[in-house]
């Protein structure tokens, strides 16, 4: 299935993936931020692009029990979240609120996994 992006009209891309986790597009969720890593990376500010890569993979990892069925890879791309997501507390970022909703948002959905699991 192919979506349309036209939905994702949020001004910021932290925005647009607020909007696709609350929405369960997490496969879309993670290509939302991809170009704000890269510029962090290019711009030598390594622990903003690696908060960026755990907001990534948290949303890939969703996509890959949700989506794809594939828990054995969930289980192996979440643990990146977990890693890089504290790196949040440290930094000076614009809108930082909204990635923490981002952060407690994807946690949030975690839980529910590990209900089902158990």
């Amino acid at each position: 299935m192919k979506i349309d992006y036209s939905i994702f009209n949020q001004k910021t891309a932290i925005d647009r993936f607020l909007y696709a986790i609350e929405n369960d597009y997490f496969v879309e969720a993670h290509e939302l931020l991809e170009d704000d890593w890269n510029l962090y990376k290019k711009q030598g500010q390594k622990n903003k692009a690696l908060m960026l890569k755990g907001l990534i993979n948290g949303a890939t990892a969703l996509a890959l029990f949700f989506i794809k069925k594939r828990p054995t890879s969930y289980e192996k791309v979440w643990p990146a979240f977990l890693k890089y997501i504290p790196l949040l507390d440290e930094l000076e970022i614009e809108d930082k609120d909204k990635f923490y909703k981002a952060k407690e948002i994807l946690l949030n959905i975690n839980n529910k996994i590990k209900i089902k699991q158990d």
